[in-house]
């Protein structure tokens, strides 16, 4: 594999998610709305596999997590009693000469510009959170916010869960959502954009439990789904945050980092929030958040260790270690998205070796259509076979079937594998079988 600089890398990969339909500029059409992106038909599917592989990992597979599905618009109360309405907000710096903002705590070099040099305002405070109003009139409505996290619904239903289901504490409560924060830096394609998705875990432990232990089992269980990603573990950093720099309510805080093209930056994070959450809505709402203990014959106000995982870059992860440069005979380059079938936007890819030979259509769409009833399956007829290969190899689609003439006669097709470019001959009534053996 020819190496591929660091800027390279990522300018290649925003070219292939734009052409092949992965990730595109928001509100193109009226120019784009900065550090906005839409999703395509690929990037749909590479997000929802990697939120399925997720939510059956984190929730469906343990007996100790529940999931829930929160409201993006909370009552303005909830911002106000975690803190978020008078906390939420980070120092901004303007240059005199070309006006472009800038969040202090970002900056390298805090006495000029970057981008022009120029010299900068002093430092003025601003709200990472997106205001709205909740009514017809605007002069008459609520003031309420969108939310920056996903964490508070958790936190504000914990009590309808825990009276709902039959867990016990420890458990833990999962959720999936979208998320807004008002970014000043934003930039590294979908690295930090003002829309993002989120996907959390608050667990409740007791108070006095091994909290060091469960953190520390946490961590290791978040390295599984890296596993189940296809991530390399060698690309991994577990940054320690220091007491200084955590979050004031944050006993420990680990932001598991990424060696992304441009450096080592966050991808996940894991923190003990101790109870902060739970006694602060509790004394703001005057409703007990109180568990009783049945073995220790006691209440209390559980403590939270709280892992969080972001969708967008997950995906950006996903890509930046899937993409892959092969050269081939006569000087030809090949581009590849190596990415594990457990996460490919499509298992397999069918073609006719000809589109305009109606034998070979008719009978290579009825096994398209079958393998339809167990696969997320691609048809291909444009353009001739090699143009086809290429174009799966670049949506990292792990299998290619083709059907020619041989198969007429033969019942059997084609199968080239992505990774190898091998290709063998299967018997169709065989299909089924060989490709859930190979993609699991």
């Amino acid at each position: 594999m020819p190496k591929i600089s660091d800027n390279n890398l990522m300018e290649k990969i925003v070219s292939l998610c734009k052409r092949r339909g992965f990730v595109c500029p928001g509100s193109e059409i009226y120019g784009g709305l900065a550090s906005t992106y839409d999703y395509g038909p690929l990037g749909a599917e590479l997000k929802n596999n990697i939120k399925k592989l997720w939510w059956k990992y984190f929730v469906q597979d343990r007996d100790d997590m529940v999931g829930l599905d929160g409201n993006i618009i909370l009552s303005p109360k909830i911002w106000e009693a975690s803190g978020h309405v008078k906390n939420f907000k980070d120092p901004l710096v303007e240059c005199k000469k070309c006006h472009q903002r800038f969040r202090l705590d970002k900056l390298k070099e805090t006495s000029k510009c970057p981008s022009c040099g120029g010299p900068f305002t002093e430092p003025k405070m601003f709200s990472g959170m997106f205001k709205t109003t909740i009514g017809a009139i605007e002069e008459e409505g609520l003031a309420a916010y969108l939310r920056p996290e996903t964490a508070q619904s958790i936190f504000a239903d914990f009590k309808n869960v825990l009276d709902s289901t039959s867990q016990k504490v420890p458990f833990g409560i999962g959720q999936i959502g979208k998320a807004f924060r008002n970014e000043i830096t934003t930039g590294q394609f979908i690295f930090r954009t003002i829309e993002f998705e989120m996907m959390e875990i608050e667990y409740f432990i007791a108070p006095d439990a091994k909290w060091q232990k469960i953190f520390e089992d946490w961590v290791e269980y978040i390295y599984g789904y890296a596993d189940l990603l296809g991530l390399s573990k060698q690309n991994f950093y577990n940054h320690e945050i220091p007491d200084e720099e955590r979050a004031f309510y944050s006993k420990r805080t680990i932001d598991i980092e990424y060696k992304f093209p441009w450096g080592n930056d966050e991808l996940w994070a894991i923190a003990y929030r101790t109870d902060y959450d739970l006694s602060a809505h509790q004394k703001a709402s005057g409703k007990s958040l109180e568990y009783f203990d049945e073995a220790a014959k006691k209440k209390y106000v559980p403590h939270v260790i709280e892992p969080t995982f972001g969708v967008d870059r997950t995906l950006l992860v996903l890509l930046c270690e899937a993409y892959t440069e092969e050269k081939l005979d006569k000087g030809e380059t090949r581009v590849v998205l190596k990415l594990k079938p457990s996460v490919a936007p499509y298992k397999v890819a069918v073609f006719p070796l000809l589109a305009n030979k109606e034998k070979l259509v008719a009978r290579a769409r009825e096994i398209y259509n079958e393998l339809k009833k167990d696969f997320h399956v691609y048809w291909d007829d444009r353009g001739n076979i090699g143009k086809r290969y290429r174009c799966q190899d670049e949506i990292g689609t792990p299998f290619c079937v083709t059907v020619d003439f041989d198969s007429l006669e033969k019942d059997d097709v084609t199968i080239r594998d992505r990774d190898t470019m091998k290709q063998e001959r299967v018997k169709i009534k065989e299909l089924t079988e060989y490709l859930d053996k190979k993609l699991t």
